[in-house]
């Protein structure tokens, strides 16, 4: 008798059973590619941010206050602001930005998209001589 009860369920609920599996794994996979995969990206980005971080850069922390530093430790940084060479000590998570990275590689991409072109130039000029 319990082979008649779970031979009739599973024929009547296998179509079921199947598209609600299917429905689960495929929120699973949106999930991960919209959600976790993305802030573990940024994440890491903002590790490398505070990694990377050198004396003399210009940073803005979370809280808005834009200064170069000054002297970096193992979890905390000195930032100094303004003309009047305010000092202030931050934890390295509350940095925001680095604008000398990200001016530096502005100017890199921009190098690199010169070089590129220039290239392409070339080789456009190349090929009408050869016509």
């Amino acid at each position: 008798m319990l082979y008649f009860l779970t031979e009739t369920a599973d024929t009547a609920n296998s179509g079921q059973l199947f598209s609600t599996i299917l429905m689960l794994v495929a929120m699973v996979a949106v999930f991960y590619f919209m959600l976790i995969r993305p802030e573990n990206k940024r994440k890491k980005e903002a590790e490398q941010l505070r990694s990377n971080m050198k004396v003399g850069d210009v940073v803005t922390t979370i809280g808005g206050i834009v200064g170069t530093v000054v002297n970096i430790k193992d979890d905390k940084f000195v930032m100094e602001t303004g003309a009047d060479q305010v000092r202030i000590e931050f934890q390295k998570w509350a940095l925001s930005t680095n604008e000398t990275a990200t001016a530096k590689a502005k100017e890199e991409a921009a190098k690199a998209a010169e070089a590129k072109a220039k290239a392409r130039a070339t080789q456009k000029a190349k090929k009408n001589i050869d016509l």
